[in-house]
C-alpha cells in the first residue's frame, strides 16, 4: 500500500473532488423556481377579464387555457386588436420571454393592442404566474 502520509494526501483529494463536483451539481439547479401557488393566486388579477378552466368562456379578453405555447391573437372567437393579429402573423409565441415582457408592461411591449392592465411590475410574481399560465391546458 501506500505510505500513511500519501494516502492521507489521497484521501483529501478525493473528498476535494466530490466536494467540488456537489459545488457544480447545486450550481446546475435553477436559482428560483416557480410558485404555483402563487401564480394562482397572481392570477386573480387577471380574472376581471380573462377566464380558464373547462368552462373557460372569452370574456374582455380571451381564454387562456393553452396560452403557453400559442401564437399571439389566435384564440377562436375573440375580437383582438389589429396589434395583436399583426404580431400573431409576424410569428409571436407566448413563452416566458414574451409573457413576461408583455405581462410586466402590455402597453409597451405591443403598443396599441386592447389589453388596458398596466402590467406586474414585481419579476418574481411574473414568474410565478408565468409558472402557472403553463398549467392551464
Amino acid at each position: 500500500m501506500f505510505p500513511k502520509p500519501l494516502s492521507y494526501l489521497l484521501v483529501a483529494a478525493c473528498l476535494l473532488l466530490t466536494a467540488s463536483m456537489s459545488i457544480v451539481a447545486v450550481a446546475a439547479v435553477p436559482a428560483m423556481a416557480e410558485d404555483l401557488a402563487n401564480g394562482a393566486k397572481v392570477f386573480r388579477k387577471c380574472r376581471a377579464c380573462h377566464d380558464a378552466g373547462p368552462m373557460a368562456r372569452n370574456k374582455v379578453g380571451p381564454v387562456l387555457n393553452g396560452v403557453y405555447g400559442r401564437t399571439a391573437g389566435t384564440f377562436p372567437d375573440f375580437n383582438y386588436s389589429k396589434a395583436m393579429v399583426e404580431a400573431g402573423g409576424k410569428r409571436l409565441v407566448w413563452d416566458e420571454v414574451t409573457l413576461n415582457g408583455y405581462l410586466e408592461a402590455p402597453t409597451t411591449y405591443l403598443p396599441k393592442n386592447k389589453m388596458a392592465f398596466t402590467g406586474i411590475k414585481d419579476e418574481g410574481e411574473r414568474a410565478d404566474l408565468i409558472g402557472y399560465l403553463k398549467t392551464l391546458k
